[in-house]
Parts: structure tokens; C-alpha cells; sequence
């Protein structure tokens, strides 16, 4: 997998908990939450996801390939800082998110994709991050 992908992936892990450190966090969490009921179905985080990646694929060929990835790693830098150990493990993340294996990843992988710390962090095991699972999330 390239290593600009695993930087990417990375980066897009890390998001979710850099996003609820700062001011944004109640907007994102409102903008994820597409029907209202406080909670944040996986089901609405791989929307959410699916979006993000249409946003990358500039030329919209359902692949994301080095120099998008570059682009996006460069627009998430340039707004948050990043330290190295939030990129460690990334080689696992993005062969998890390649399920196929091809050395890509697609828009439908990348969607599905659910980060094992949301997957943990669902102590209830409902399929979704309530606000006090989110906030015992962010703790950590």
C-alpha cells in the first residue's frame, strides 16, 4: 500500500478525535447525526465517510490515488496538528480498509470502514456512539 495512503488513512482516524477537542465538535456531531436522535449510528458515520471520500476523489474515479491523498493530508495538516504517534499503525488501518486488496481503496471501502477505537467505544454494543460514549471516547 503506498505510503501516502497509510499517512492519509492515518489522518482520517486520527480526525474524529481531533475534531472533538476543538469548537467544532458539537457542529460535526450535528451534521453526522442526520436523524436527530443524539446518537451516532455507524450506519451515519459511513455516510459521513462517504462524503469525506467524494470530497478527495478530485477526479471522481471512485479511487483515491497518491496525489488526492497527498492534497487531503496537506488540507488536514495545514488545519490541525498532528503529532507522529497519531500516524503509528497505519499500515494495519488502511490493508483493514482495503479489503479487497488491489493496493487501493475505494469509495465503498473506505465508507464501510469503522475504526476499531468507534468500535470499542460502543460499550453498549447498540451500533452506535451515544454522547456519553463519545465523551468517555475523547477522555482517552
Amino acid at each position: 500500500m503506498n505510503k501516502i495512503v497509510m499517512a492519509f488513512a492515518g489522518l482520517l482516524l486520527g480526525a474524529g478525535s481531533a475534531c472533538a477537542a476543538d469548537g467544532g465538535a458539537r457542529e460535526l456531531f450535528r451534521r453526522i447525526d442526520t436523524n436527530g436522535d443524539r446518537k451516532l449510528a455507524f450506519s451515519e458515520i459511513q455516510a459521513a465517510r462517504a462524503q469525506m471520500f467524494d470530497r478527495i476523489d478530485a477526479n471522481r474515479n471512485g479511487q483515491l490515488d497518491a496525489g488526492e491523498v497527498r492534497a487531503a493530508v496537506e488540507r488536514v495538516k495545514s488545519k490541525r496538528d498532528f503529532q507522529a504517534t497519531q500516524l503509528a499503525g497505519l499500515q494495519t488501518q488502511a490493508d483493514r480498509m482495503d479489503r479487497n486488496g488491489d493496493g487501493r481503496i475505494s469509495r465503498d471501502e473506505f465508507a464501510a470502514f469503522i475504526p476499531d477505537r468507534l468500535l470499542r467505544a460502543d460499550t453498549n454494543g447498540d451500533g452506535a456512539l451515544s454522547i456519553s460514549e463519545l465523551r468517555a471516547l475523547r477522555r482517552q
